[in-house]
């Protein structure tokens, strides 16, 4: 679920006047999940206090690096018998017996699934439509006068058992987590009230109930739901993939008229009286559920990324497949026009100024486009003859940093991306240069690459060699943006957008490689004609002598 769908806070307060309690938390938001822990450490145990801290903290770093591959149930089971052994060995070994022991819950969020866990009595609940639903299950003893004796524990005995549960979330959903010292106090009504206001107001109610002299550390941590996620919900829904997909065929209203794409996904459609374009789930997305994610994700960013430089695009409410609707370009695309003609210098000002714009609109969302090149943009005219672009192929977006993307198409490619580095702002100016570079020169600055090919850069010539109508401005900011080293390269669009707004500040690009005299001819001159008047009085002194 995305962080601004979810709000949370936590508060603990210890016993009675101590300053510091065996109890701790901890709630962040790792990638895509959000993840809180309560761990309340067992006070007849020497370590507890230590227990319930260090089991937070392995729990989080762990997520952190948790196997892509695996399962959410699988991580959270993993990661506890993980900090179970550790804990139980340690104790073992220095007090030889278990001394590094505490209770812990969990609950990690991710789209609008709750996956969760407990050991222990600390407890999960959740509030909704103003009624308090116990999620976890306590591990204590049922015999009257036992109720607080734990019959499960992290570090209290080799292996453990977890309590694991999963449930859908909705809007307006709120999850807590907490200690046995908030429950102890605060009957289920109250409980229900206070969940509302926060975790401070959950505690301070305990507090104040029992005169500010709370019989046990209390700590409650309250998550917030305020929307639901979109791509899970768009994902939930229970709609076919459509296998077979032919001319004159009619879905919900639209009519199949020409396929776009050789694997028959993408339509030209005709309803009513205009036209449009049906991107249809891939056929592979039947049986793997990461080509559905893939796909849903695209629709989802089609329907939500609105600008003049994309296509409209929505999702229909009522469609009985499953597919996405977007406007259609009339128009071809650059990597066509470019077959029978060179954009002028005006031109293509004016794409890198919608690239850019682009992409500093998607850097908003932590994206990028993460496939700019000819074929994915559409060219036309306005109505005063004038060039304008839009920028397809939502497939390609994907989030800023993210170091497993296969985006990208290898001419296009930073030299950084080959060596597996994260895509950014600086990658992303790296394909609006080569793109620029070839839409004014008919040429890849560093050779067309093949897919799977291992390349070699080396110093691309520069554009102006090709065409001399380039100015020398804008030659310097296209040989910045495909500089081979990227800290010779624009580091951020603002800086490129910058310089494309006023040529006359644009530095002269040099590669590292260059002499003084191509980098500074007049302070080449002024350097020899010293070097030479110094010489001649050398000469001079030595005739007289």
């Amino acid at each position: 679920m995305a962080a601004n769908n979810i709000k949370f806070s936590g508060f603990s307060l210890a016993k009675r006047k101590e300053l510091t309690g065996d109890d701790f938390y901890d709630v962040r938001n790792i990638g895509d999940v959000t993840i809180a822990v309560v761990c309340d450490g067992v006070g007849s145990a020497a370590e507890g206090a230590a227990a319930a801290k260090r089991t937070t903290t392995h729990l989080m770093n762990n997520f952190k690096i948790r196997p892509k591959t695996w399962s959410i149930e699988k991580s959270i089971k993993t990661f506890i018998e993980s900090i179970n052994s550790i804990l139980y060995q340690e104790s073992q070994v220095n007090y030889e017996a278990s001394e590094l022991v505490t209770t812990l819950t969990i609950v990690v969020i991710q789209g609008n699934r709750l996956y969760g866990a407990n050991v222990g009595d600390s407890r999960v609940y959740l509030h909704r439509d103003n009624k308090l639903t116990q999620l976890s299950s306590d591990h204590s003893m049922d015999e009257p006068g036992f109720e607080n004796v734990l019959t499960q524990a992290i570090g209290i005995s080799e292996s453990v058992e977890t309590y694991y549960f999963e449930n859908l979330i909705e809007k307006d959903d709120k999850i807590l987590l907490c200690s046995d010292g908030l429950y102890n106090v605060l009957e289920d009504k109250l409980l229900t009230q206070h969940t509302d206001l926060g975790a401070h107001s959950l505690v301070k109610k305990a507090s104040k109930l029992t005169q500010d002299n709370l019989p046990d550390d209390t700590t409650a941590v309250v998550i917030n739901i305020l929307q639901a996620d979109e791509r899970s919900t768009l994902k939930l829904q229970n709609l076919p993939i459509l296998k077979t997909l032919k001319k004159g065929q009619a879905i919900d209203g639209y009519i199949l008229t020409k396929s776009l794409i050789q694997n028959d996904r993408t339509w030209l459609v005709h309803k009513k009286t205009k036209d449009y374009v049906l991107k249809f789930a891939p056929l592979e997305a039947i049986d793997d559920e990461g080509v559905l994610d893939i796909f849903v994700k695209e629709a989802w960013n089609a329907k939500r990324l609105k600008a003049d430089f994309f296509p409209k695009a929505v999702i229909p409410k009522n469609r009985t497949s499953r597919y996405y609707v977007m406007q259609l370009f009339k128009g071809e695309d650059l990597d066509a026009y470019l077959g029978h003609k060179h954009i002028t210098i005006d031109d293509s000002i004016e794409l890198a100024n919608t690239l850019l714009k682009m992409s500093q609109y998607l850097v908003k969302f932590d994206l990028v486009h993460g496939d700019i090149k000819p074929p994915n943009i559409m060219i036309a005219k306005d109505d005063d003859e004038n060039l304008e672009f839009k920028i397809i192929d939502f497939g390609s977006i994907t989030e800023i940093f993210s170091t497993d993307s296969q985006a990208g198409t290898p001419s296009f490619l930073a030299p950084e991306r080959f060596l597996g580095e994260s895509i950014s702002e600086t990658t992303e100016l790296f394909s609006i240069g080569v793109t620029l570079y070839l839409a004014l020169t008919g040429k890849y600055p560093y050779g067309e690459i093949e897919p799977f090919q291992n390349p070699t850069f080396k110093e691309a010539k520069q554009p102006s060699f090709y065409n001399k109508n380039i100015p020398n401005w804008l030659d310097s900011i296209i040989m910045r943006s495909i500089a081979i080293d990227k800290e010779q390269r624009y580091s951020h669009y603002s800086e490129m957008n910058f310089e494309l707004h006023n040529p006359t500040k644009v530095k002269p690009y040099f590669i590292k490689s260059a002499s003084l005299i191509e980098k500074s001819p007049l302070l080449f001159y002024k350097i020899a004609f010293s070097i030479m008047t110094f010489a001649n009085f050398i000469l001079l002194y030595l005739v007289l002598k």
